[in-house]
């Protein structure tokens, strides 16, 4: 209880608050990589904000205040690594390569298929490939953290071919009764496959950074060892998801800015200069305010979220697959991602694809 009070104060006192600092992440670049191709898979289910009004939720207000048309809902049958493996077959399709190619997994996800082994395993048992794997957990900014951690292994030469999957089932982890949280979410994966390529920049900026003072603005409170799954706390609701919207926008729209221009400024780049802006798709309220102080015409901002929701660890990479298929993105683009969410954690890098 002491650890959880400690938090709280943290995130209550206007010194520490994640609204009043500022952006502090560490900053770095990684040449010689590229991303060789994406790919990507959405459940076949949708549903919709009229799916959702017959069941008692407000679709103007949802529309309204999130931009949010529909979104994807997983089969009872599907699990997490069940979308990892099929974005991965189309993203390995499109590059051309084999599972005995990928010498390197990583799987960002909060909604993994059990707590243990890790849901990136699974994939490699279903891909037959032979290699390392591991998931990350950094939530909305999972693919970030992922997509730089396997950028390091592949510049230093210990991967030729990783496969970077975002994934999350965030229709299992909300609340149906919660009418603020429940209609936000959705099912998806987005993959990429990494390689070494000593002509091409790469990522000419990134910047990871985590408040971890606002963890309690994000949080599933019950799964872990902090608090057991007992029936008083499924009685309760403990184990959804809970979300202090009101500061978590005010913080996403800080962070962004502060660390878009930082990462814009580390690699000598000027706004005008990119070729798209692909952020983290929560909130079509956040995407407009986030990128109004950059210099960036609304067509280059890519936005998907009318149609999937907030798709949390696959939202970018989603996004990008859609983005390529749609020949918004060409070789040689400059490209600003970003991913941030709980922890609270961000990621933002620019890359030359």
């Amino acid at each position: 209880m002491e650890a959880d009070q400690s938090v709280t104060d943290a995130a209550s006192d206007p010194e520490t608050s994640p609204s009043n600092l500022l952006t502090r992440g560490r900053m770095g670049k990684v040449a010689g990589v590229r991303i060789a191709a994406t790919g990507s898979y959405a459940p076949e289910q949708i549903v919709t904000n009229e799916d959702l009004a017959a069941l008692g939720y407000d679709s103007d207000w949802i529309i309204r205040r999130t931009g949010i048309r529909e979104r994807r809902r997983a089969r009872e049958d599907q699990a997490t690594s069940d979308l990892c493996y099929e974005a991965s077959l189309r993203c390995m399709e499109k590059a051309g390569v084999c599972a005995d190619q990928i010498d390197l997994i990583v799987v960002a996800t909060i909604t993994p298929d059990h707590p243990t082994p890790s849901t990136a395993c699974h994939l490699q048992r279903r891909l037959g490939a032979v290699a390392p794997a591991m998931d990350v957990n950094a939530a909305c900014a999972g693919f970030m953290y992922a997509l730089v951690t396997a950028a390091q292994y592949v510049a230093a030469g210990n991967s030729k071919c990783a496969l970077v999957v975002g994934a999350d089932l965030m229709s299992r982890t909300v609340n149906p009764d919660d009418e603020k949280t429940y209609p936000l979410f959705g099912d998806a994966a987005g993959a990429v496959i990494l390689t070494s390529d000593e002509t091409c920049e790469g990522i000419l900026s990134y910047q990871l950074g985590s408040e971890g003072c606002g963890g309690d603005m994000l949080c599933i409170p019950a799964g872990g060892t902090r608090m057991s799954l007992t029936p008083d706390v499924y009685s309760e609701g403990q184990q959804f998801l809970t979300m202090d919207g009101r500061n978590v926008f005010k913080w996403a729209v800080r962070v962004f800015d502060e660390s878009a221009k930082q990462v814009l400024s580390d690699a000598g780049v000027d706004a005008g200069e990119l070729a798209l802006v692909v952020l983290h798709q929560a909130n079509q309220r956040i995407i407009d305010s986030a990128v109004s102080d950059l210099n960036v015409s609304p067509e280059k901002v890519f936005v998907n979220l009318d149609r999937y929701g907030n798709t949390s660890g696959a939202s970018i990479p989603l996004a990008i697959d859609e983005a390529i298929q749609s020949n918004k993105i060409k070789p040689g683009d400059l490209v600003l991602l970003c991913g941030f969410g709980a922890g609270l954690a961000w990621g933002t890098a620019l890359m030359r694809w």
